[in-house]
């Protein structure tokens, strides 16, 4: 979507601050949107920068289109900078464990006193209740929540491969700050928003709640699940690859029978509907299976997709750089590598995944060095040059 002024959230500022996924995540859906997002970093950086491992790309992804202003929280002139700031707000971000921000000064009491009309949000590990105090991590409420026993073999809970969680979390967090906007524009007034780790598990698992309610049988995890149909599953190739291949109605059934030449299958009456395949999955699966290993890889993917079969290759994350369909529609960004050891490279991350009125939303602001926009923000909260480099100069403010 082209031109700053013709995003949904231009004029909202946000002040964010937050590290590692959660709340960066709601931060970058703001920022897509067109809000001016300041992060708020400690005057050294962010050490979400330097991660390691599974964790190298948690800065990279989720801190696009934003400011970088590192400061000293617990230095008073840092933290009246942030004063400044905040009075000026729309909205303010953050994830850290309970308390810290009110040890601060800087959580939703205080600084709703300041600006009533400031829209604030927490992201936390649970919602008010019992265990609203625990410290949480992705990890942890996928463990609790249902979703780790669902996702691995019987007996061995494992955490989705992504940091979907984290994510969805943001996504809660960020759907609440935009229904605050809304409402502030009657109410006149500013609200404190929380979304939570825990509960946004308890909501994907929801479904396998609802399974247990409508059957009375509890939900097997998903490797060894039945099924709501007879052929939903990876298959092999003749080239080794695998291609995963749902048919998912009596339409599809009969698609797939012409498609394939299954002349037998198609007039077994037996078969006719989905609940009978599901009943004879056991016979007509290995027909199935023998007649996708005919073919290599790229044969039958062409062969569904003529026919309009649901299907998907068994993709790694590093191939999705040169997806056609990706890289054709503008779901993946131009932005350069701030840190660690490529940095300075040029690479590609995914869009927001959304349009509005046939547009994506794209890169604003590649993502931020350490300190960028340090002295820019300062001198728009009205400090002089000589203030911002007074500030720099005794460690207060990190700044290029």
């Amino acid at each position: 979507m082209s031109g700053k002024q013709a995003l949904p959230l231009a004029g909202v500022r946000v002040i964010e601050f937050t590290h590692m996924v959660m709340g960066p995540a709601a931060g970058l859906m703001l920022a897509d949107l067109g809000a001016d997002v300041i992060k708020i970093e400690p005057a050294e950086g962010d050490s979400t920068r330097t991660l390691p491992g599974s964790g190298a790309g948690y800065f990279p992804m989720y801190n696009r289109n934003k400011r970088s202003f590192c400061v000293d929280l617990k230095a008073a002139a840092g933290k009246e900078a942030v004063l400044r700031l905040v009075d000026k707000a729309d909205v303010v971000i953050e994830n850290f464990r309970p308390g810290t921000m009110d040890r601060l000064g800087l959580g939703y009491a205080a600084l709703s006193q300041r600006n009533p009309r400031l829209i604030y949000c927490s992201e936390k590990g649970f919602l008010s209740g019992p265990y609203e105090e625990r410290t949480a991590l992705d990890e942890v409420a996928q463990m609790m929540g249902g979703l780790a026993y669902m996702t691995g073999p019987p007996g061995k809970p494992l955490r989705a491969g992504t940091s979907v969680i984290d994510v969805q979390g943001g996504m809660f967090g960020a759907l609440g700050i935009i229904a605050a906007l809304y409402q502030r524009q009657a109410s006149g007034r500013g609200q404190y928003v929380v979304a939570s780790l825990y509960e946004s598990t308890v909501f994907l698992v929801g479904q396998h709640m609802a399974q247990f309610a409508v059957t009375g049988k509890a939900a097997a995890p998903m490797p060894v699940r039945v099924s709501a149909w007879a052929i939903y599953q990876v298959f092999d190739t003749a080239d080794g690859e695998q291609v995963f291949v749902g048919v998912v109605s009596d339409k599809q059934w009969k698609l797939l029978c012409e498609a394939f030449d299954l002349r037998e299958l198609a007039a077994d009456r037996s078969l006719d509907t989905n609940n009978d395949r599901v009943a004879h999955k056991d016979r007509l699966l290995p027909v199935i299976k023998a007649t996708f290993l005919k073919y290599s890889k790229q044969d039958l993917m062409a062969k569904l997709e003529k026919t309009g079969l649901p299907f998907a290759p068994i993709a790694r994350p590093e191939q999705l750089f040169d997806d056609p369909h990706l890289v054709a529609s503008g779901g993946l960004l131009p932005l350069t590598v701030t840190d660690g050891e490529r940095k300075g490279e040029a690479t590609r991350l995914p869009a927001l995944p959304l349009e509005m009125d046939g547009h994506r939303f794209g890169v604003l602001r590649d993502l931020p060095r350490r300190g960028q926009h340090s002295r820019e923000v300062l001198a728009e909260a009205g400090y002089s040059a000589a203030q911002i480099a007074e500030l720099v100069s005794q460690g207060v403010v990190g700044a290029e």
